[in-house]
């Protein structure tokens, strides 16, 4: 049977731009706006005409390679990117690229925590709850689909250009709800018009799936050049390497930079002097680096058939709060473990996770998991609670896609894989804040520390310091509960014999071994020198990979 032939393309329409007379190519007849790419007029089309209706702001730049002309493929059917908006809310902002298809459909080719969303607009499955009814991390009901509410954000439209669907409405606030289910499904509720709110449905997407064509050339790299500002701390050049870092810690003084307002921009940059920054209490005094160098390039496969090259550029070291969480309330010690975040060019964000049993890597997911009491449910695997916990960014260094606060919090809920999942892992955090936070879902597996180390190039002399023995510390209280005796009483002997040489090491004023074994960098060195004559420390815990973003999702 013949294959029916393609759609014919969008009969293409040009005008002149009222106010300069550039001309303005319209791909799609249903494209209802367009922004003039020399004069920045955002221009109505009524009938054979445009209408010149405002002025749009420049367009910030992203850290990703799409641009206007890109093409690709989805579900068999090609598309062009023939708009863009720009979007900000309190703690950054995203782009939103509008996808016109060859069969006439339109869709939004999104940011997501690093990665990529494509959606489309749908009419609304019954009423759309009132926003006042939304609660972060809470479930809402729309039609017939039950929604996990990952955020609720009050946005506004900064800039935009090419092709829009509708008008663009700079300036104006609105209210944007982020919703995901079970189907690894992310759903936005657009409340710019509350009487009326749009509805969109979408899924991740990777670039390489889509078969792009016509992507930036170059890497994904600021254009520093004339623009690089001088900290407001201590005056050392400021020179973020990414088109998305809102956050950025001076190289000398270890001040934490807040960029998200548009530093590096164009026009209402903040001076550099009135940059939001804040002085970090730990760490730089020694002057001590991570065990995976800043800048460094590694090879290696996080959830991918083939290894790819991950680029390490940023850094945190973070701790539970075991007074107000975990599920050992009378553990006094704290758990420190270290995530390093990776960029990819076309793959978006990874972390690396180094935790007192072991090295994992995460990726943010779109979806949401299934949960019920202990047990979350995610493609089609099953993963049991092990740990909650609220959680404390201590120390950065680096760059980071969400803007980085002073002594950031949130609550982390780690899950093992079970069965043929069991090194799988799973992690929820929902950032502790006013109005709930936003809740983010991150899922990946465990690592070898021989697999790091080859992947980055660890020298043989360094490599001891990245290995993690989580055989005696790994064993959960489940696990020896249901030991025989004489296998409790030796581990119970093996647990005693770590905590006493754990106790003389740092009551004898010697953390040698504690520097060796987790790095002089570390937290628990850190830990060490500060806490000596300590009652013991707590194995386990520690996030598989949760970190506190502060936003940053698809909206």
């Amino acid at each position: 049977m013949a294959e029916a032939p393609p759609p014919p393309a969008q009969r293409a329409w040009r005008a002149a731009c009222p106010n300069c007379g550039a001309p303005v190519d319209f791909r799609s007849a249903a494209s209802a706006s367009a922004v003039c790419s020399y004069c920045r007029s955002t221009l109505l089309r009524e009938g054979e005409a445009l209408r010149r209706i405002g002025e749009s702001a420049e367009l910030f730049d992203d850290h990703s390679p799409l641009q206007l002309g890109a093409s690709g493929r989805y579900a068999g059917e090609a598309f062009t990117l023939i708009g863009r908006l720009g979007l900000g809310y309190a703690q950054g902002r995203w782009n939103e690229w509008h996808a016109l298809f060859d069969n006439g459909r339109s869709g939004w080719l999104s940011e997501d925590n690093g990665a990529y969303v494509l959606a489309f607009d749908a009419p609304l499955p019954g009423a759309a709850p009132a926003v006042e009814s939304l609660r972060v991390g809470g479930t809402v009901r729309v039609g017939e689909q039950a929604w996990s509410v990952a955020s609720v954000q009050t946005a506004t439209v900064q800039a935009a250009e090419g092709e829009l669907p509708k008008p663009p409405r700079p300036g104006k606030a609105f209210v944007v709800a982020d919703l995901r289910n079970a189907r690894d499904e992310v759903a936005t509720l657009d409340y710019s018009d509350p009487a009326t709110p749009a509805w969109s449905v979408g899924r991740a997407v990777r670039l390489a799936e889509l078969k792009m064509q016509g992507l930036r050339e170059g890497e994904a790299v600021k254009s520093v050049a004339g623009r690089s500002l001088p900290c407001p701390s201590c005056g050392a050049a400021l020179e973020p390497k990414l088109e998305s870092t809102r956050s950025i810690v001076c190289g000398q003084c270890r001040a934490v930079v807040d960029l998200a307002g548009g530093a590096l921009g164009g026009a209402g940059a903040e001076l550099a002097q009135d940059l939001a920054h804040y002085a970090q209490e730990t760490g730089a005094q020694a002057g001590m680096e991570p065990l995976l160098p800043l800048g460094r390039t590694g090879r290696i496969a996080l959830g991918s058939a083939e290894a790819l090259p991950w680029q390490v550029v940023g850094y945190l070291e973070r701790c539970d709060l075991p007074a107000t969480g975990g599920n050992d309330g009378d553990d006094d010690e704290q758990t420190f473990w270290r995530e390093y975040l990776l960029y990819h060019r076309t793959e978006g964000f990874a972390f690396l996770v180094d935790a007192e049993d072991g090295w994992s890597w995460v990726r943010p997911l779109t979806g949401a998991p299934q949960v019920s009491g202990q047990t979350a449910t995610w493609a089609d695997e099953r993963y049991r609670q092990r740990w909650s916990y609220d959680a404390r960014t201590t120390y950065v260094l680096g760059e980071f896609y969400w803007q980085v606060r002073r002594d950031e919090r949130a609550h982390v809920t780690d899950y093992d894989g079970l069965g043929a999942a069991s090194r799988k892992r799973l992690g929820r955090e929902q950032t502790i804040a006013a109005g709930g936070g936003e809740v983010t879902w991150s899922g990946g597996e465990t690592l070898e520390a021989s697999a790091v180390a080859d992947a980055f190039g660890i020298a043989p002399s360094q490599r001891a310091a990245l290995q993690r023995d989580a055989a005696p510390t790994a064993l959960g209280a489940s696990a020896v509960g249901k030991a025989p005796l004489v296998q409790r009483v030796m581990i119970f002997i093996v647990l005693a014999l770590v905590v006493i040489a754990v106790l003389s090491m740092c009551s004898s004023n010697d953390c040698d071994q504690v520097a060796q074994t987790f790095g002089a960098q570390s937290a628990e060195y850190q830990q060490c020198l500060r806490n000596r004559g300590s009652s013991g420390m707590r194995t386990g815990g520690g996030s598989w990979g949760g970190y506190s973003s502060g936003g940053g999702g698809h909206k």
